[in-house]
């Protein structure tokens, strides 16, 4: 009986299950693999690609991003270029008109010097010439009263004082232009 009872205990070795066991197992195992494999895999596959085209997604918008980042920014360092440069030429050419404009002014206000200047000296010589001829009329007058005192007749006619005054006053001209 100890070998049956050896050969029953080897039969019953918890290592080894029953074969009819290990089939249904073995069944059931291929049931819900297949089950899972027709409906749970591509759901989880279909979750996964979608996962990936959602990072992949936003690997590409972040990588458009940051191109349309990097081209935002060359273009304003171009328009801020292109605005020191319009600053800088706008500059030169207020220089240049304040130049042209301090040119203009001085150039006007030497015009304007000599305008004085010529005003000046024709105001001078018409007051010259004005005096020359008031000088004339009463040296005229006092010598042709002193001639009529030493002659001792009246040198009254305008034209006869007329000559004698000219005369006079010639002679007067000649010697002072010879003592010079």
């Amino acid at each position: 009986m100890n070998l049956m009872v050896l050969a029953a205990e080897e039969m019953e070795n918890p290592l080894i299950p029953p074969i009819p066991e290990l089939v249904i197992g073995l069944i059931a195992f291929v049931i819900v693999f297949g089950f899972l494999a027709k409906k749970l895999l591509p759901n989880i596959n279909k979750v996964l690609d979608e996962r990936r085209e959602q990072i992949e997604g936003g690997i590409e918008k972040a990588e458009a991003a940051q191109t349309e980042a990097q081209s935002v920014l060359e273009q304003y360092k171009a328009q801020l270029a292109e605005a020191r440069h319009e600053a800088a030429r706008l500059r030169q050419d207020a220089l240049e008109q304040g130049t042209a404009l301090k040119e203009e002014l001085r150039a006007e206000g030497q015009r304007q010097r000599e305008e004085i200047i010529a005003a000046g000296h024709a105001q001078i010589a018409a007051d010259r010439k004005a005096a020359a001829q008031a000088l004339r009329q009463d040296v005229g007058k006092l010598a042709t009263d002193l001639a009529g005192k030493l002659v001792g007749e009246s040198l009254e006619d305008a034209a006869r004082q007329s000559r004698t005054i000219d005369r006079f006053l010639s002679e007067l001209e000649e010697k002072a232009e010879a003592a010079r």
